[in-house]
């Protein structure tokens, strides 16, 4: 685990997913600078309820012009487009990026348990939840409520410093903010929900 260099213009990416409308959800990826300036966007399609998640967000960093200037990535929670679930373990260790799961609430992983069960691979599923490791409560700012993360291949005190350093209109980072805003009007029509 290295330690970053946090700059005030650190180069992050946010990817949230959009609406589940179809079996194929769209994932947007917010390219910023710090938590100011967006820089690119990165799209792609991951399966409801599927298990490619995982390699699609790998596929897409990769891919992407901006790869070599990337940081560190956020990510709206474990799982996309339902209970896709994703391995940050190994997007760190395809990327070399480090991973911050962000998350308002504590999740409740009797209930993820369990809802799982209605997959023939609930198990493997639950075990790539698993994996992300241990959930931290951090503060934002002195006013805001805590929130949580998970992450890998970064430190608490790093992954809090870019939280807090891309929180810059609210609770939640600018890059998942921008990315749900993004998803959510290209799939409903009109941005919803989050910001």
């Amino acid at each position: 685990m290295s330690h970053l260099h946090i700059k005030s213009e650190i180069r992050i990416l946010g990817i949230d997913d959009s609406a589940l409308i179809d079996q194929k959800i769209t994932i947007i990826g917010a390219f910023f600078r710090g938590g100011l300036w967006l820089d690119g966007v990165l799209s792609s399609k991951i399966t409801r309820d599927g298990m490619d998640a995982t390699h699609v967000i790998i596929s897409m960093i990769k891919s992407s012009k901006h790869y070599g200037q990337i940081r560190a990535l956020i990510l709206d929670g474990i799982t996309y487009a339902g209970f896709n679930p994703v391995d940050i373990v190994a997007i760190y260790q395809e990327t070399k990026l480090p991973v911050i799961v962000y998350m308002r609430k504590y999740p409740d992983f009797k209930k993820i348990k369990l809802a799982l069960n209605h997959f023939s691979d609930g198990n493997e599923r639950y075990k790539i939840i698993e994996k992300a490791g241990i959930v931290s409560p951090i503060c934002v700012n002195e006013s805001s409520p805590e929130i949580f993360i998970q992450r890998t291949g970064i430190s608490l005190n790093d992954a809090k410093d870019i939280i807090q350093l891309t929180s810059t209109r609210g609770n939640v980072p600018e890059p998942l903010r921008v990315a749900h805003l993004i998803a959510t009007g290209i799939v409903c029509g009109e941005s919803r929900g989050k910001s």
